[in-house]
């Protein structure tokens, strides 16, 4: 909405083509990050409470996160351009920086925007909270590609299964809350090794070929592999999440 709004107002006062869409694009990267930062900050004031810290140092230490917060990002970006590059890129496919793309360039071009299209979505939405289905990960379904859809619907599925087991409320909520930690610890695993996968790209490009058989992981076995790993990992969340106990 913020870029749709953003670009909708730029183009009315002159402003479109490259320049508009650039422009478009900073806003709505403020607007992110700001609620991003807002919503860490009031998680950060409760646990700072609970642990006696003062709002003051909380806000001076943020201020220090967010700058080295944004230097490391902007390495990181670079690394990965220079690594996997970020056009039509196989291991960056970048669904939701697409989706921002394909709502931008109508909007700053000649070409009429799809009105019926944004329409249609949004009469989906009103449709899905008031069948009690969640609009966003409905939408996320449509959109992200099939490999991370995947994980996404065995996570449900998992959600679904420790949440059901016992008419505990709070045993179900315990169990609900140790899962969503298990799932972001592979979140946050799993970017770490792509970033560092990128890095030995960065550092020597020719690595696959040196050191692994780049083929060998689209192959049967390393498939195989795969699903054998993924299944442990399931099992793993499975039996961990299972023995969170009633708070």
């Amino acid at each position: 909405m913020t870029l749709i709004l953003s670009s909708f107002i730029l183009v009315r006062m002159g402003l479109s083509g490259n320049t508009g869409m650039l422009s478009a694009l900073l806003i709505g990267g403020v607007v992110c990050t700001a609620l991003s930062v807002a919503g860490g900050f009031v998680t950060d004031l409760k646990v700072g409470y609970w642990l006696g810290t003062t709002p003051k140092k909380q806000e001076t230490w943020k201020f220090l996160g967010i700058l080295v917060s944004a230097a490391s990002t902007a390495l990181v970006i670079f690394i990965l351009n220079d690594a996997f590059g970020f056009k039509d890129s196989k291991q960056l496919p970048a669904p939701q920086a697409n989706a921002m793309a394909a709502i931008i360039q109508p909007l700053m071009s000649s070409v009429p925007a799809p009105w019926v299209l944004y329409l249609v979505g949004a009469m989906i939405s009103l449709i899905l909270v008031t069948i009690g289905i969640s609009p966003l990960a409905f939408a996320l379904g449509m959109y992200l590609p099939q490999d991370l859809n995947t994980p996404l619907i065995i996570g449900g599925l998992l959600a679904w299964f420790v949440t059901t087991r016992s008419k505990n409320e709070k045993l179900n909520n315990a169990r609900f809350s140790r899962g969503t930690l298990i799932a972001s610890g592979f979140i946050a695993g799993g970017s770490l090794f792509g970033v560092l996968n990128a890095i030995v790209h960065f550092v020597d490009k020719d690595w696959n070929d040196k050191y692994f058989n780049a083929h060998w992981a689209e192959s049967q076995g390393g498939e195989i592999l795969g699903l054998v790993m993924f299944l442990l990992l399931f099992g793993y969340a499975l039996w961990d999440t299972m023995r969170a106990k009633e708070e």
